[in-house]
């Protein structure tokens, strides 16, 4: 029977994906641009990295660009790592270019899955593994669970790096901070600050250089280094968010190969 063989064969297929990816390298939470830039580099890399969005489409804010004007900008910066995933792009003015945002969210995705990242959506992160003050793994569950508020046991993944991509919200951040007594994040106040009001050349500058390792084990990329450090938003302007993912994957990437 044909429809059995359909079942089976998305079950069979589903469950030996998820069984790989029970120890990784790099586990990722959230996923916008930053996120998918971080699982693209980590993949391409050799390593092992999956990627959990709690969306069913993952991209972020990029799909809707600004007020749902499907065209974002990027800046000269980041233009060499918009080349490596083959998005098009058209110059505007003062070194500022625009794309399509459907096809660059698009294209972060693909290339991303093609150098080997998993990516599991529908997926919410609601805490980590916690062992010796070291963040070790991350504790999944579906995200219409915890949205019905149902009482259904997650499952755990172990992950020599957990990367807090979940933008705004810092929520990997913030459940190390609150979860674990006197535990002090890599931040001015050893919490999470909340991000600032939008100022765009502040907020770009600073997305980059908040992008590190905020505990051991707990990296934090995108808008949740914003977030974490207190820094601005900067609204519907990628690049910075381009170069945390970089970034970061540079320094996971860095940290396993030792």
């Amino acid at each position: 029977m044909i429809e059995t063989k359909v079942s089976r064969g998305i079950i069979s297929t589903y469950f030996d994906k998820l069984e790989k990816n029970l120890e990784l390298d790099a586990a990722i939470v959230g996923g916008g641009p930053s996120g998918i830039v971080a699982a693209y580099y980590i993949a391409k890399a050799g390593l092992k990295v999956a990627l959990f969005d709690r969306k069913l489409s993952p991209g972020g804010g990029m799909w809707g660009g600004a007020m749902m004007f499907n065209q974002i900008i990027i800046q000269e910066e980041a233009i060499d790592i918009i080349k490596e995933f083959g998005i098009n792009y058209a110059p505007y003015q003062d070194g500022l270019y625009t794309m399509d945002s459907v096809e660059s969210t698009s294209a972060l995705l693909y290339k991303a899955v093609h150098e080997g990242a998993t990516i599991f959506n529908c997926y919410s992160v609601e805490d980590v593994i916690f062992k010796n003050n070291v963040v070790t793994g991350v504790v999944v569950n579906w995200t219409p669970v915890l949205r019905e508020g149902l009482h259904v046991d997650p499952l755990n993944i172990y992950a020599k790096c957990v990367i807090d991509g979940t933008g705004h919200d810092s929520e990997m951040c913030k459940v190390v901070a609150s979860k674990n007594g006197g535990t002090k994040l890599a931040t001015s106040t050893g919490g999470v600050i909340g991000e600032r009001s939008l100022d765009v050349t502040e907020g770009e500058k600073m997305v980059v250089e908040g992008t590190k390792e905020i505990y051991p084990g707990l990296y934090v990329c995108g808008m949740a280094s914003s977030a974490v450090a207190g820094t601005p938003r900067m609204g519907p302007i990628f690049g910075g968010m381009i170069m945390s993912g970089k970034k970061v994957a540079d320094m996971v990437i860095a940290k396993c190969k030792k």
